[in-house]
């Protein structure tokens, strides 16, 4: 499985709680309808004012090529829209991991 983590940074016209609001809303049923997309989460610090991040996006596939026809569909490119609306896109660090759990409980 390969997992895209991504630090998002809102942009300025939205406030940390309005950000949150879209992300979590509106935009997570456009996000959930990406092919391939195995599993989706969303985590926001529990003190924003001490962070520079609003978030952070986990979105798991089976592999890499799942990931990238996901982003060059039709939904992936309605789901890019979309943040572009909200997002400051680029603002935070994007990875591409391989996840190993050492515990699950």
């Amino acid at each position: 499985m390969l997992k895209l983590v991504e630090l998002l940074v809102r942009k300025d016209e939205y406030s940390h709680e309005e950000f949150v609001e879209r992300w979590q809303a509106d935009h997570a049923e456009i996000a959930r309808e990406l092919p391939g997309l195995k599993r989706y989460s969303t985590s926001v610090p529990a003190d924003p004012e001490a962070v520079e991040y609003d978030g952070v996006l986990e979105l798991v596939f089976e592999d890499e090529d799942a990931l990238n026809e996901a982003f060059a569909s039709e939904d992936g490119q309605k789901v890019q829209a979309d943040a572009a609306e909200f997002v400051d896109i680029g603002a935070g660090p994007r990875l591409i991991v391989e996840e190993t759990v050492h515990v699950d409980e």
